[in-house]
């Protein structure tokens, strides 16, 4: 009994492969399986072009798949990709320079800050209530800050 499966060609399957392992990589990124898919279709275009036999396809794929995979890790550590806003998820670096204001006077280096719409723990040098302060860095969720 013949099957759907055993008329597809070798090159039609690799083919899907390799759209099927681009098409995860933009669902799930990870910069991993585009390297995987380019092995996929080159093997799908070399057996097009020569049929060879599935092991010798698989062999292929296997060797592809490990030059494809080094060579990326390889150019992404000599050009990692930039991000569009660093501090992005450092809501704390994302504050520094900014202007606040001493809600709780700031007394033996700690007190509290007003910043937009919200209330942070602050150190730094003694301020009173009502003061302004710059936000010069972060110590996680406590900001440091400096008299104007």
């Amino acid at each position: 009994m013949i099957t759907w499966f055993d008329t597809l060609e070798p090159q039609w399957m690799w083919l899907a492969i390799g759209l099927f392992l681009a098409a995860a990589e933009m669902a799930i990124p990870g910069v991993f399986l585009i390297w995987l898919a380019g092995a996929a279709i080159v093997t799908g275009l070399l057996v097009w072009l020569i049929p060879f036999g599935l092991p010798l396809q698989i062999v292929i794929f296997a060797v592809l798949a490990i030059v494809a995979v080094f060579s990326g890790r390889r150019y992404l550590r000599a050009n990692p990709v930039a991000e569009a806003d660093p501090n992005m998820n450092h809501r704390t670096a994302r504050l520094v320079g900014e202007i606040a204001t001493v809600t709780q006077p700031i007394e033996a280096g700690g007190g509290r800050v007003r910043l937009g719409d919200s209330e942070w723990i602050a150190r730094g040098d003694d301020a009173p209530a009502g003061a302004k302060v710059r936000v010069t860095g972060s110590d996680g969720a406590t900001l440091l800050v400096e008299p104007i």
